[in-house]
């Protein structure tokens, strides 16, 4: 029988939020969706990139006894929020793919008995045995879903998994679900609360306009000499992001030979690698960071001031996000496409590479078995490190068209696929104090480095902590691959668990290996999803080739909210015939005119000759757009007006 935790006691969210967090006040609808969880009501939260939404479960979930499951597909994240939360004194676990059995059974069991706040764990590993089991042991008080657009196959980043969501609600029958997501169509929406199984619909959405953000489109065909000026105009901090891993490394170094100070990130460095560079950037030792869509997710820089395109992204719920990583200190940032007619093409030939055929989906799942040397009906459940360039070699297969039928493999449920994620060295002891004082006595040559592990790593006897062979050797002044060996000695005559760094990607079987006869594939959900995604990309052409509609007001429309209001401040707003306005310039004329008249009106020539420095023709173009947009007015006397006289900037 599942323990649901006490409703009775409840400790204040505000006291909560300035005590782990140091806020004074929530953001915008955090408080509204942290006491729709409190009420116990299943709440399904939008909100943009950067806009707080993993207060919203954590809060809450500390505002009462029990465990909160935080479900999620981004190994990477659930760390990071795990490290943050731990370094606040607040218990965190996580169970990820590259965990070994052992790992996540003392995990499991600490979660059930051990007083943690927060168990984050990947969608699969909600059907195992284990985890139902232990669940039943655990007083959940939240189901925080993470990244929820990923429960609907309409959504860009459908995962199958998320599916069972639903199935583990029976077992917790009074337990609400929050999910959070960023990016979500109206059906998205709709499909995610049907797929969650929510009691009542509470939505809050947060307005998806970003007004301090100005969406530019450029018309380029030197698209990286366009680069470069950009960068020279907007100063400040910087990404650029590209379809692929080469084109990173070439965009990085070309901008340094023109004197800009830049780096490259992409999925397939090792991680210090990685994790030094995302430093240098967020320390602004780097100004510019050229990048795949591997760069991004979780890292928290509020002054980026531009994020260039210089290709289509695949969808406009991509692109959202990641143009949204500019500007989160609320000042003027700018998103900049660049776009030609190939850019188009090259897109729709990317619908052909992400659909192959049944026939190759199904000989990619036959090689699979065979590379894992798994027996018909064997494997469901395991884990292995996989080598995609290795597994294609063997094979003859294409890379990327080998890489999409895995991920349609993916969304028919018969894998799941993770890209590289560096997981740190693990230990944990295996006998109790006195025990380990014995083999300490008769094992003295190990003895120091017994110590060196008790002294610098914490609750050894409770569960696996993050280790370094690196920093231990070099306390011991010994040789790493010393510590390596003594640590696999120990761990070999069962003193302790110790679990080596590995930076695989990982392929898991979620269902038993299946012969040639019985792999069935959906081809009815293939299609259709064939079909989804064609609109997406429709979408992205449709964006970059328009030149009469306001950038905002087409991705507000997108994602449903319409908005009749011009953002006044995208290229289409400020194209012109003749004098084109720079987004910098008309900012700089909108200052102007606002501190002019917010205390009262002016006729245009007071303004003109009030701003001698400014161009009659151009302070008219502004004057014009700014009463499209809302801001201004033209009262019965001619004067102009302030139309929010509380606006300031």
């Amino acid at each position: 029988m599942t323990k649901i935790c006490s409703r009775e006691k409840m400790e204040d969210i505000h006291e909560i939020l300035k005590t782990h967090w140091g806020y004074d006040q929530f953001r915008p609808l955090q408080e509204d969706i942290i006491r729709s969880v409190l009420a116990d009501k299943d709440t399904l939260a939008l909100m943009p990139t950067g806009g707080g939404k993993s207060i919203c479960y954590q809060v809450p979930a500390l505002a009462r006894p029990g465990i909160c499951l935080v479900i999620s597909p981004l190994i990477a994240l659930m760390k990071d929020q795990v490290r943050h939360l731990v370094e606040k004194d607040i218990r965190a676990a996580a169970i990820f793919s590259g965990m070994s059995k052992r790992e996540v059974d003392v995990t499991l069991d600490n979660c059930a008995y051990g007083n943690y706040k927060f168990l984050y764990l990947s969608p699969e590993r909600l059907t195992s045995d284990l985890f139902r089991e232990r669940l039943s042991r655990m007083p959940v008080n939240l189901i925080a879903v993470d990244e929820a657009h990923c429960i609907s196959q309409w959504g860009y980043d459908f995962r199958p998994p998320y599916l069972e969501i639903a199935e583990i609600r029976p077992l917790l029958p009074k337990v609400p679900v929050l999910a959070v997501t960023a990016t979500a169509t109206k059906d998205v929406v709709s499909d995610i609360q049907d797929k969650l199984a929510f009691g009542e619909h509470h939505v809050f959405q947060k307005s998806f306009e970003r007004a301090n953000l100005s969406y530019v489109v450029l018309y380029e065909e030197g698209k990286r000499n366009k680069l470069i000026d950009i960068l020279n105009k907007v100063k400040g901090s910087a990404i650029v992001y590209v379809r692929n891993r080469k084109k990173t490394k070439d965009i990085a170094q070309l901008l340094r030979q023109k004197g800009i100070s830049a780096d490259y990130y992409h999925g397939g460095l090792d991680n210090p690698e990685r994790s030094r560079k995302q430093e240098e950037w967020i320390d602004d030792r780097t100004r510019v960071m050229v990048c795949t869509n591997a760069f991004g997710m979780g890292i928290d820089k509020p002054d980026v001031r531009v994020v260039v395109h210089l290709d289509l992204p695949d969808s406009l719920e991509a692109y959202f996000q990641e143009a949204g990583r500019a500007g989160r200190d609320g000042q003027r940032a700018y998103a900049v496409l660049l776009f030609t007619d190939p850019d188009a093409e090259r897109l729709e030939h990317q619908l052909k590479v992400r659909f192959p055929p049944e026939a190759t989906i199904r000989q990619t799942y036959e090689a699979l078995g065979s590379f894992f040397q798994l027996a018909t009906g064997s494997g469901g459940g395991i884990s292995f490190e996989f080598n995609l360039k290795e597994f294609c070699q063997r094979f003859d297969l294409d890379l990327m068209t080998t890489w999409h039928a895995l991920k349609i493999l993916e969304q028919q449920g018969w894998i799941t696929a993770t890209e590289s994620v560096y997981i740190s060295s693990r230990v944990m002891l295996n006998v109790d104090k006195e025990r380990l004082y014995e083999f300490e006595i008769k094992n003295q040559q190990l003895e120091p480095l017994i110590k060196a592990l008790l002294r610098s790593y914490g609750g050894l006897f409770d569960h696996f902590s993050e280790i370094d062979e690196e920093e231990i050797a070099r306390y011991l002044k010994m040789d790493r691959k010393d510590v390596v060996r003594s640590l696999a000695y120990l761990d070999k005559v069962e003193v302790l668990h110790y679990e080596p760094a590995t930076q695989s990607p990982q392929i898991t079987f979620t269902r038993p290996r299946a012969g040639r006869q019985e792999i069935m594939l959906d081809g009815g959900q293939l299609e259709s999803r064939k079909n989804h995604y064609a609109a997406k990309l429709q979408a992205v052409i449709d964006y970059a080739a328009s030149k009469d509609n306001c950038r905002s007001r087409q991705l507000l429309a997108y994602f449903g909210e319409l908005n009749e209001k011009k953002c006044g401040h995208c290229d289409v707003c400020l194209e012109r015939n003749t004098d084109k306005l720079e987004p910098e310039t008309f900012d700089k004329i909108r200052t102007a005119i606002i501190q002019l008249v917010a205390e009262g009106g002016l006729e245009i020539n007071r303004l003109i000759s009030s701003l001698p420095e400014v161009r009659a023709e151009q302070l008219i173009h502004s004057i014009q757009m700014m009463i499209d947009n809302g801001q201004l007015y033209q009262d019965e006397d001619n004067r102009i007006c302030l139309a929010d006289p509380q606006q300031t900037e």
